[in-house]
């Protein structure tokens, strides 16, 4: 068969499970992207390897296309409105969660005897999500109350905590290892991270300010889809070119968007229509990925990993939602909402692997493991959160 029909057909094939995926996931109590994640690995390469080569080379592609878009819809959510309603709330609980989070998985593994330089970098990595998980979540909910508003609120700044984290990490790991050439690594470290960040978000703010008041005008109010993906893969490209953040970029140039566009009905509402097509292809590809004898790699530290991660995550909303003064319901359900766990994680651990590769088998194997872990267990709990949420403002 030509490359050209097995390319569209996956496609069709893909797009049509996630109806049947969406029909079942509404009818059951796994989400979507649970069980789309499931059918990835059934039909990849630890199931029937049905996949065709042609889409696992091109996995990274689709995934940054997806997590652009992800980016771009979090970052709209974070309005001055919103911001005003809840940014006490964002702020303590994203960066309890991710502190409290850091602190607990770093001391439960050297508790376990565990090294404390893997410890410090196991607990830095520990403090990131999985934005795209968790917006599918939301978005299949379709429940549009604080809570999930809320929720997607802290997740868009969620990663940028958890970036600067493992950036001190690393930098506290490099002093322990401290000789003449590696005390200049720890400053750099932690400058990289800044660089980063602020680049990113300057990036995003530069391609905002006149995307918010050039755009939607073709069709009045309404952003079309053309410009729409325009903007947001050109915002994408030039941030991969500069080597920052993408994710961060597209966020901040949609909270830019969402402030300043005040002739949108909505910022770039045609992107939803699409998002939710690349997120099948997205979830349903990274479960073919996914390599379930990773699991075997899980060891007491890996266990120790997920149990303080999901702890950590847990303690540290609670303790955000006691300082912001939260609703008991926020209090409750928060921290179960935030364990879904995906490329990010794998991205920090080969950043660490990389600079310290005696540490290179332990890092990899406890954070692919777990990523597996917290990526088809993780959405479950948020759905629940979400739900338990929903009901409990009902009365």
């Amino acid at each position: 068969m030509e490359t050209t029909s097995v390319f569209i057909l996956t496609i069709g094939s893909l797009l049509l499970l996630g109806l049947l995926t969406s029909t079942i996931a509404r009818r059951s109590f796994l989400p979507r992207v649970t069980l789309l994640l499931i059918f990835g690995i059934v039909i990849g390469k630890e199931g029937f390897d049905l996949i065709p080569q042609l889409f696992n080379e091109h996995l990274d592609i689709i995934a940054d296309m997806t997590l652009l878009m992800v980016g771009f819809l979090l970052g709209g959510k974070l309005t001055k409105d919103s911001l005003q309603e809840s940014a006490r709330e964002v702020l303590w609980i994203s960066a309890s969660a991710a502190l409290v989070t850091t602190l607990f998985v770093t001391f439960s593994l050297i508790a376990f005897d565990v090294s404390i330089e893997v410890s410090i970098v196991l607990g830095c990595i520990a403090a990131a999500t999985a934005p795209a998980a968790i917006l599918d979540v939301v978005m299949e909910s379709n429940y549009k109350g604080k809570f999930s508003n809320l929720l997607l609120s802290i997740v868009a700044v969620d990663d940028i905590w958890a970036l600067m984290l493992f950036a001190i990490g690393i930098s506290i790991v490099n002093t322990l290892h401290q000789d003449a050439g590696l005390s200049t690594s720890s400053s750099l470290s932690i400058l990289t991270a800044m660089i980063d960040i602020f680049g990113a978000v300057t990036l995003g703010f530069i391609i905002g300010i006149p995307a918010a008041y050039l755009t939607g005008r073709i069709k009045k109010g309404q952003p079309i889809l053309t410009e729409a993906l325009g903007i947001v893969f050109v915002c994408g490209g030039i941030a991969m070119w500069l080597e920052v953040s993408f994710l961060i970029a597209a966020m901040a140039m949609g909270a830019v968007i969402a402030n300043l566009a005040k002739h949108h009905d909505y910022p770039f509402h045609a992107i939803e229509g699409i998002e939710s097509a690349f997120m099948v292809v997205f979830f349903v590809l990274a479960g073919a990925s996914l390599e379930l004898s990773a699991l075997q790699d899980l060891s007491l530290i890996g266990v120790t990993y997920i149990i303080s991660r999901s702890i950590g995550k847990y303690a540290g909303a609670r303790i955000g939602c006691r300082f912001s003064q939260s609703e008991d319901t926020t209090k409750r359900w928060m921290g179960a909402a935030l364990l879904p766990q995906a490329g990010v994680a794998i991205g920090m651990a080969l950043v660490a692997s990389n600079q310290f590769p005696e540490h290179r088998q332990v890092l990899l194997s406890i954070v692919i493991s777990s990523t597996v872990f917290f990526e088809i267990i993780g959405p479950v709990f948020t759905r629940l959160a979400i739900s338990k949420a929903a009901t409990s403002n009902r009365f």
